[in-house]
């Protein structure tokens, strides 16, 4: 919603696009891939297909990118995943990275927490970013790409399921028509059409927890932090998120009463006067402008399965999450990442179909990884019950004198799932005492000139230390680190270890002592495959 006045798409920092309707060809060639949503989760499964060579058509039924600031924090991992597809640089120079986060209880301080960060880190924990900014930057590089044609303005109405191929009904302003693909991902959203279109329903939890978000443009010099007010005096009772974006614009999510209506809630002057009270608790008299403002309930909901026959399902059209803990965006880009270079290497023949049926218990694990770490903060900035509001609030109050109660109120941020029981993942060597075990993202360590990340090859890399063995294989890329030193140290190496690192950066598998024999069957066990693909 949009101040009075003030067109929906008329921003105060931010100028939207338009993108015209597609010219359709005179007949249609079949896709390789469909990617349906061109959100950040559908321009990341798109920039995946394209690194690994890869054409697909991107659909949206939009004529431009998501209004307001919507989902803003970017995890670190999330980072990797842009730079292991070339588009980092504008996150970079655009984004305010943070490390700490502050928690208040009726105006006094009862938590501060550093998110883990260090020399061997590239990038930070979480960088603040609005959304409009992260599907344009996307958006930038998409366009760039010979191999992405996006058709916008476009949506499904239909899907029917072939022997070899799924058929997409498209409606655009020239009409209807059809649209074969080999695949389908859908990542258009928790209004998901395809879903409806597929017969599926999202299941789980909804929270009675409701906040209207507000972004408003201010001068204000207080630090990257996040701070989190509970029981202020602005909200007696409610919870109150405070975030800097970049251009001065700050990002306010206050909670609305059990007997507050959204819809008198959402109304302009309720917004400004509940901001104005929000504004005085942090001791900020200066002026500000209303930007955009919405309301969203915390939900823990997902499909029992994220893939139903040749269609995969990715970000909120396969699951809904609760922002606390900033894990909705970021699981989403794990998702696009993820289906998009097996896909990849289905289509290009280096992988058996087989590997297809590891996205599932790999995405779906980590949503469930999601729940049991967000219902916790959920539980705790929102209270389902007057038991769960009484702990609650004891809680806080003792807060205020033990510091140890503080930690209760710790938001558990956003980390990456391991995909330890995953059939893309081999048995994990028990003989190493430390280091990313085989599942787990890897870890970045810094090097004299640069990360380790950035030695990383497109598909496949051997981390290789000393002499150990360095198999020549189409899609493995071999690189070779000392046996002793700072990777070595962090990995748990010695000569003659190795680590068999995935397209979307975890491990897929390592060995104390490898050998030749051990790394090409384990490359073709998780890339299901009973021999080498040529």
């Amino acid at each position: 919603m949009r101040p009075a006045g003030r067109d929906t798409l008329d921003s105060l920092y931010f100028d939207y696009p338009h993108f015209d309707a597609p010219k359709r060809p005179a007949t249609e060639a079949m896709s390789p891939v469909a990617i349906v949503g061109a959100g950040p989760v559908g321009m990341i499964a798109a920039l995946t297909l394209a690194k690994h060579g890869v054409c697909c058509v991107l659909l949206d039924n939009k004529a431009t990118f998501n209004d307001g600031s919507r989902a803003i924090c970017v995890s670190r991992s999330s980072f990797h995943i842009l730079d292991s597809l070339g588009v980092v640089k504008p996150f970079l120079e655009k984004s305010l990275g943070w490390t700490t986060g502050r928690s208040f209880y009726r105006g006094q301080q009862i938590l501060e927490f550093a998110m883990p960060d260090g020399a061997n880190e590239k990038f930070r924990p979480m960088y603040n970013l609005q959304q409009q900014y992260i599907e344009q930057f996307l958006w930038d590089s998409v366009a760039a790409s010979d191999l992405i044609e996006t058709r916008w303005q476009s949506e499904v109405v239909g899907l029917a399921e072939e022997d070899d191929f799924v058929r997409l009904q498209v409606t655009d302003p020239s009409g209807t028509y059809d649209l074969p693909a080999r695949w389908v991902v859908a990542a258009d959203g928790a209004r998901s059409a395809i879903r409806r279109i597929c017969g599926l329903r999202l299941k789980g939890e909804n929270y009675e927890g409701r906040y209207v978000i507000a972004d408003i443009r201010m001068r204000h010099d207080y630090p990257t932090i996040r701070r989190a007010l509970f029981d202020p005096a602005s909200r007696p009772g409610g919870t109150v998120l405070i975030h800097r974006q970049p251009d001065d614009i700050w990002r306010i999510d206050y909670q609305l009463a059990d007997d507050e209506s959204a819809d008198e809630a959402t109304r302009e002057e309720n917004v400004r006067a509940a901001v104005a009270r929000v504004l005085r608790d942090i001791d900020h008299d200066g002026e500000w402008e209303l930007e955009w403002w919405s309301v969203y309930s915390a939900n823990t909901l997902l499909l029992d399965d994220y893939r139903k026959g040749r269609v995969f399902f990715a970000g909120d059209s396969g699951h809904i999450v609760p922002i606390f803990g900033v894990r909705g965006l970021n699981n989403g880009i794990a998702d696009g990442h993820n289906i998009g270079w097996k896909l990849a290497a289905v289509l290009n023949r280096e992988a058996g179909p087989a590997l297809l049926g590891s996205y599932t218990p790999e995405r779906r694990g980590a949503t469930l990884d999601v729940f049991a770490n967000a219902t916790k903060s959920t539980r705790f900035m929102t209270p389902p019950s007057h038991g769960w509001r009484i702990m609650r609030d004891a809680a806080l109050s003792l807060a205020l004198t033990r510091e140890s109660a503080g930690w209760l109120a710790n938001p558990r941020q956003m980390t990456p799932y391991t995909y330890a029981e995953s059939p893309a993942t081999a048995p994990d060597d028990p003989a190493f005492a430390k280091g990313p075990i085989a599942g787990a993202m890897f870890q970045d360590v810094a090097l004299d000139d640069g990360f380790l990340g950035d030695l990383l090859g497109r598909d496949f890399t051997l981390l290789v230390f000393g002499d150990g063995p360095a198999p020549e294989q189409a899609g493995l890329t071999v690189t070779r680190l000392p046996a002793k030193g700072a990777v070595a140290e962090i990995y748990g190496a010695e000569d003659g270890s190795a680590y068999l690192v995935r397209p979307d950066l975890h491990v897929a598998a390592r060995w104390r002592r490898a050998s030749e024999d051990g790394v090409r069957r384990a490359l073709n066990a998780v890339l299901a495959r009973q021999e080498e693909v040529a």
